[in-house]
């Protein structure tokens, strides 16, 4: 009988531990293969590229930008979410709804909301704004890509607030504009900030929805991600550097959801 259940125990075990190992490896065998092909000498020069060094400014600079943004709508429309009301699951199956989409589906969308001929863009035109190709293309497909993945992290968190500070501002009588920004929402700005991280790298690395909106301008709408798919055609050294830049910052931001929002953050 002992026999048996050790035999069955290290069946068990190695169907776990066999796919396990086949996974890591296939995800670490892939993002090695980035670091193989250029000596660090060669990855240092290609870093020296203007493109390289372009497209990684432009990147930081409007993944930054639409953060920001991401906080400061974002923020009180995960309490709105947080809050039971009638239609609620259609509102949040709507601003979700992006996190599943094609992104180039979602570039799409935005041209044809806001350029020339789209929804407002006619408006837009005619105050002399004109959005498709421009910067500020590149920080709304950001942030239409990225916003969602924020707002679902947010509005856990809001719903699994510490039930006695809400009962605590109850009983003193607090509104409930002032229960959340005074009573709940501090303790959640680490694992708050977490969400955040984690929508910045999404937006450092989006691709579909930037280059169907925003176009391929160097210095203007050329992303790390599209400078990759570019360069990839005909530089590989400056593909493989912007590529390796990018694996590097990712990396980073999970390594601080890690630290710094806390195990919280992990677990929601």
């Amino acid at each position: 009988m002992h026999v048996r259940a050790r035999a069955r125990d290290g069946v068990l075990g190695a169907a776990i531990i066999v796919p396990s190992a086949i996974g890591v490896l296939f995800i670490a065998l892939s993002l090695a293969a980035l670091l193989v092909h250029l000596s660090p000498r060669q990855l240092g020069a290609a870093f020296e590229s203007p493109i390289v060094h372009q497209a990684l400014g432009l990147s930081l600079r409007t993944s930054l930008a639409s953060t920001l943004i991401i906080a400061v709508f974002g923020t009180p429309l995960a309490a709105v979410l947080a809050t039971p009301f009638r239609g609620r699951g259609a509102l949040e199956t709507l601003v979700t709804l992006p996190v599943v989409l094609p992104p180039v589906v979602g570039g799409l969308a935005l041209l044809l909301a806001f350029g020339r001929m789209g929804l407002l863009g006619k408006a837009l035109s005619l105050v002399g704004i004109s959005l498709p190709f421009t910067t500020a293309a590149v920080i709304m497909a950001q942030v239409f890509v990225s916003a969602p993945l924020y707002i679902t992290v947010a509005r856990s968190l809001f719903a699994h607030a510490d039930r006695r500070l809400l009962e605590a501002a109850a009983t003193l009588h607090a509104s409930r504009t002032y229960t959340l920004w005074r009573v709940v929402l501090p303790p959640l700005v680490p694992a708050l900030a977490g969400g955040l991280i984690l929508a910045w790298a999404r937006a450092l690395g989006e691709f579909g929805a930037t280059i169907t909106f925003a176009g391929n301008l160097p210095g203007v709408t050329q992303t790390m991600p599209i400078a990759v798919y570019m360069a990839a055609q005909t530089d590989l050294g400056s593909a493989i550097a912007v590529a390796v830049a990018l694996m590097i910052l990712s990396y980073a931001a999970l390594v601080a959801v890690r630290y710094v929002a806390g195990e919280r953050a992990r677990l929601v």
